[in-house]
């Protein structure tokens, strides 16, 4: 399986558009006071937002292209969902969906994988092999791209978090799908990887822009589409398991869909220096950084590099959890 030059510069062009984006609308937004508070600082510092638009600019121009020289309609597929996926996020950013409603609307960004019909209806288990899912398997698909888009855009409190965690948990898409030889979702990945980390240039810590909803969902849709259509769903999702349990935790205890900015009480709290501890009133919901930092107050840079080692663990896990099944 071979990328010819000619997809190799697509990837690098994926990568110069949405960093030049990324850089026009930072000061596009500062201009017009569009700024959001960067909770985990000392004092009062203001960080532009949304960056959704400069990451999607990246990925639509980048799929289109992809989609014109390869004619694999799995990539059309992708493309729909993230043009989907990104509409619902501008939205929110704009005005605000409410944390019910947007997992439900995100159900439409599945449609396009179901009715171009680009999917197996089967999951391969490591060590039991293939299992058929003909009935279930289109359900799945339909809550899978809310649950990955969800789960990237719940993990992004921290400076440069959900880019970051998205350049880590592709690689083993990535490599799966090298094995398995797929040229096509092989690019399509390296592109997803390119424009994230273009944009974390600007989003790793300190944070110069922030996605917003409408970035997060983006990449959190194309990675779950990718997975998907890609036939390596359980070891994507093995990859964002850290993520996952985020979620999880949160969800379980709020007992709702509730928004960060709609929390009555946060997870955790900021010291006057900049320390993050964790919150002690028993109503404050469980996260991933409140469990980091329970009983160890840290910076915050500490606790993004913290769940970058944790994804990084579950991303060679699921990179080995790759090699298995395709040697077996």
């Amino acid at each position: 399986m071979n990328l010819g030059l000619f997809e190799y510069g697509l990837v690098l062009m994926s990568f110069i558009i949405t960093y030049f984006a990324t850089k026009i609308l930072i000061s596009l937004l500062i201009n017009s006071k569009r700024v959001v508070l960067d909770y985990h600082k000392e004092g009062k510092k203001f960080v532009a937002h949304p960056g959704g638009p400069a990451l999607i600019i990246g990925l639509i121009s980048s799929l289109v292209l992809a989609f014109v020289i390869t004619n694999d309609i799995r990539i059309l597929a992708i493309l729909g969902v993230v043009i989907i996926s990104s509409a619902i996020g501008l939205v929110d950013d704009f005005r605000s969906l409410g944390g019910r409603k947007k997992p439900l609307i995100l159900v439409l960004a599945s449609v396009p994988i179901i009715l171009l019909g680009t999917y197996e209806p089967s999951l391969d288990f490591l060590f039991f092999g293939s299992v058929q899912l003909s009935i279930i398997y289109p359900l799945l698909v339909l809550i899978s791209i809310p649950v990955t888009a969800n789960t990237i855009n719940t993990i992004d409190v921290l400076n440069g978090v959900s880019t970051g965690f998205v350049i880590i948990t592709s690689i083993p898409l990535l490599i799966t799908l090298l094995l398995i030889g797929d040229s096509n979702m092989v690019l399509v990945t390296l592109i997803l990887i390119s424009v994230c980390l273009a944009f974390f240039v600007f989003h790793r810590y300190p944070s110069k822009i922030f996605p917003g909803d409408s970035g997060t969902l983006a990449i959190g849709a194309m990675y779950g589409a990718i997975a998907i259509v890609g036939g390596i769903e359980l070891i994507g999702v093995f990859a964002i398991l850290p993520a996952i349990l985020n979620s999880f935790f949160y969800l379980t205890s709020m007992k709702d869909f509730v928004e960060h900015k709609n929390i009555k009480v946060r997870p955790t709290r900021v010291l006057s220096d900049g320390t993050i501890e964790a919150e002690s009133n028993e109503n404050a919901p469980i996260t991933l950084v409140r469990l980091i930092v329970a009983g160890n107050p840290s910076k915050e840079l500490p606790i993004v590099n913290t769940i970058f080692v944790l994804s990084l663990v579950s991303a060679v896990l699921a990179t080995v959890m790759g090699v298995l099944t395709w040697m077996i």
